[in-house]
């Protein structure tokens, strides 16, 4: 206690490990309530507004972060810092249509998009399937590039370049475009079976929780599953919503989101930016069980692919909206392993939309020199967005 005393009178100054015993769930009960500690620590003596232990990253000084698994866990509030929004760099849109098409990246998205996907797609469990490292990122784009002249970037391999790699492109020749916040980062659309149910709802805290209760509150936080009402509801839909409790917990924390399942049944979830970072296939379906949580996309990453796609045409770039796109569904999975094919088929699920980076696209769509221009629709995340194939437009417009 007093290193902890010392360490709050003195924030400035370093200080050691304030350790206690780690529970065998990792929690600590606090007034009937359980949560982590060190989360608990930080949230009284330093930021009241945080929500979860993804805004926390241990200092290297400290010995015993949370992290570690290790049998003491430092409750230090000071050996903690809070995860900032990192500052995506502009996408540069080509002010002219250079590209080849024949070269284009569009056969690489193609490969692994909707009109290649097996019957049913791949499964995995988390954490069990998720040994391997992320998979490389696309090189260096344009966008990254700013820091090496004021006046001219050199962009290897440059779409219709005529002087070999290394020629440098004017920055006059591109048009940044750069990611804007939306006021509601993001919205979700309730399932069951094929048919929508309730309105959509609208996330404007960075921590929501959508659960089986009712909330007469109506608390803005909470998506309360339970209100909704269908007519066409099913015995297999009723017991499934009985089993779906607490729900999934989701984060937006420094430019990932996280799905956290704290219900007592799995969650299932289909996030093309999570499996491109952890090499799966694109329609791959991941198992998160009772008490985990799964990074489900990572904005870096998303810039990474927009800003090589903007240099090869709206075909290109149209692809990315599915990565925009994420399905999750409760209690019941879908996929090689499960008797049903595809997600209409389990009784409840949602649909996410992530705002910001369908706007983003929709902004280096609208600027692209390319003449066969077509609007992404998602300019308003307040629209329907009509983003896959059309036998999947049925029940996503």
């Amino acid at each position: 206690m007093e290193e902890l005393e010392r360490a709050l009178s003195c924030p400035g100054q370093p200080s050691k490990c304030v350790t206690i015993p780690r529970s065998l769930d990792g929690r600590l009960q606090v007034s009937h309530r359980k949560g982590l500690p060190h989360v608990i620590y930080c949230r009284v003596w330093r930021w009241p507004d945080l929500q979860s232990h993804h805004e926390l990253k241990p200092l290297e000084c400290c010995e015993f972060p949370f992290g570690s698994k290790q049998k003491e866990v430092c409750i230090n509030p000071y050996h903690y810092r809070r995860v900032e929004t990192p500052v995506l760099p502009p996408v540069l849109v080509p002010r002219h249509s250079e590209f080849n098409p024949h070269l284009s990246l569009l056969a690489k998205f193609r490969n692994t998009s909707l009109h290649s996907e097996p019957l049913m797609p791949h499964n995995a469990t988390y954490p069990d399937s998720f040994q391997h490292p992320p998979c490389t990122p696309f090189p260096p784009s344009p966008s990254h590039m700013f820091s090496q002249s004021p006046n001219s970037i050199s962009y290897p391999n440059s779409p219709g370049s005529s002087s070999g790699p290394g020629s440098p492109y004017q920055l006059t020749d591109f048009r940044p475009v750069c990611y804007e916040e939306p006021q509601h980062w993001c919205s979700v659309a309730y399932y069951e079976l094929n048919n929508r149910v309730g309105e959509t709802f609208q996330a404007s805290s960075r921590s929501i929780l959508i659960d089986g209760f009712t909330d007469p509150s109506n608390n803005k936080n909470r998506f309360c599953l339970g209100l909704l009402s269908n007519v066409n509801r099913n015995s297999t839909i009723e017991n499934t919503r009985r089993h779906i409790g607490k729900g999934v917990h989701l984060y937006y924390v420094g430019g990932e989101v996280y799905a956290e399942c704290v219900s007592d049944s799995s969650i299932f979830v289909q996030s093309r930016n999570c499996n491109y970072q952890h090499g799966f296939h694109p329609a791959t379906v991941c198992k998160i069980p009772s008490g985990c949580s799964l990074k489900i996309f990572n904005n870096q990453l998303f810039a990474q692919l927009l800003a090589q796609s903007v240099n090869h045409g709206f075909e290109v770039v149209y692809e990315l909206t599915k990565m925009c796109t994420i399905r999750m569904s409760f209690v019941k999975g879908w996929g090689a392993e499960y008797h049903r094919q595809d997600v209409t088929s389990t009784p409840c699920w949602i649909e996410i939309h992530l705002h910001g980076p369908l706007q983003w696209l929709d902004k280096a769509e609208t600027s692209s020199p390319s003449h066969t221009k077509r609007s992404l629709g998602v300019a308003s995340g307040h629209r329907q967005h009509c983003l896959l194939s059309p036998r999947e437009q049925r029940w996503l417009c």
